[in-house]
């Protein structure tokens, strides 16, 4: 969606209203623990409407009070006067895609910011009044090198942020990177572990704590919003390629979003993809998705794992990969680091 298209800016909106009220009924009795207004560049829409659909939110009686409400910004667009609006109608979390503070490296990825502008943004946020932002901060771009790393990791501690999500540079298919990757010098995979490693070391020194394998954040503020993720916390999606969980289905709305409102406006479902695990399947899913959080997955909480499972956890045990307390199960450092082996071993069973 972009700005001058007004036309499907009106019909995301309608649909969007409607979607939510037909979903009512799902939500009856429950409790609302985060809103994330994300999946693209929500602050092209227009922020009066984001106010009224928190209105709504709060008249179909879901009191915002204590909700985590995030919302994703680009620092090309982080001017004051939009921040101060946003926290003005409630939005009490900005995710802002930074991704690096190094100008050669933003170019060679094709974003339309430079460091200067990402700084300005996140400074921006603090003057709104925004006590809770969050950046992106990515690893094995193409001729990243470890002093440049380096010098992004040690801007951290004076920039007001107050969670980070850490992550190497994945190529999606079809996309202007992946089409020029064989003209690009990407890290080895010594170098990107050394890039890893090196961020581990520093990112403690900005006051950032890990609690997930990709996540760190100062003074307890860890995304609630992605906590229900590696919980296997229930959640509805809204609007064209919203994902939803939700009574142990994985479903998901149609990309396009001519269908998608042509489907709602004829109460029809916009769902194009239904996913229903095995219960067995959904709780070892589950387990190695809770393994991604520091404080690991408690046994007694998973009674449907396989005897082969928990076999093969004793055996990464003693590879080093997991350790075991007091019935609860979490990756050591070398698991954090090698996490794919380990779910692969686990998932394979």
């Amino acid at each position: 969606m972009v700005k001058d298209r007004k036309e499907e800016q009106a019909l995301f909106w309608q649909a969007l209203q409607r979607e939510w009220e037909e979903k009512l009924p799902l939500m009856e009795g429950k409790k609302l623990v985060s809103l994330y207004f994300g999946g693209g560049t929500p602050t092209l829409f227009p922020p009066e409407w984001v106010a009224a659909f928190l209105r709504r939110v709060e008249t179909s009686g879901f009191p915002l009070d204590g909700v985590e409400i995030s919302l994703e910004a680009n620092p090309e667009e982080g001017e004051l006067p939009l921040f101060s609006t946003l926290r003005s109608i409630g939005i009490n979390r900005l995710s802002i895609g930074v991704q690096s503070l190094d100008d050669e490296l933003l170019l060679k990825i094709g974003r339309a910011h430079g460091a200067k502008r990402a700084r300005e943004a996140l400074f921006a946020a603090e003057k709104a009044g925004f006590q809770n932002v969050s950046i992106d901060l990515l690893f094995d771009l193409p001729g990243q090198t470890e002093e440049s790393f380096q010098k992004s990791l040690e801007e951290l501690p004076h920039l007001p942020i107050h969670h980070l999500s850490l992550y190497n540079l994945t190529l999606e298919q079809d996309t202007p990177l992946y089409r020029k990757k064989n003209r690009l010098t990407f890290p080895s995979p010594a170098l990107s572990l050394q890039l890893l490693e090196h961020a581990l070391s520093l990112l403690p020194r900005a006051g950032l704590t890990r609690y997930e394998i990709s996540a760190f954040a100062k003074n307890g503020l860890s995304s609630r919003h992605n906590l229900g993720y590696w919980t296997g916390r229930p959640f509805l999606g809204f609007g064209p390629s919203a994902f939803s969980y939700w009574e142990g289905e994985r479903i998901r709305n149609t990309l396009n979003l001519v269908r998608y409102a042509k489907l709602i406006e004829e109460s029809l479902s916009p769902i194009d993809f239904r996913e229903r695990l095995s219960p067995i399947k959904a709780a070892q899913e589950l387990f190695l998705v809770r393994l991604r959080l520091t404080e690991g997955a408690v046994l007694s909480d998973f009674p449907d794992l396989p005897d082969q499972m928990l076999i093969t956890c004793k055996a990464l045990a003693q590879e080093e990969y997991l350790e075991e307390e007091k019935g609860t199960i979490r990756l050591t450092h070398k698991g954090m680091l090698f996490y794919d082996t380990v779910a692969s071993e686990l998932f394979s069973v």
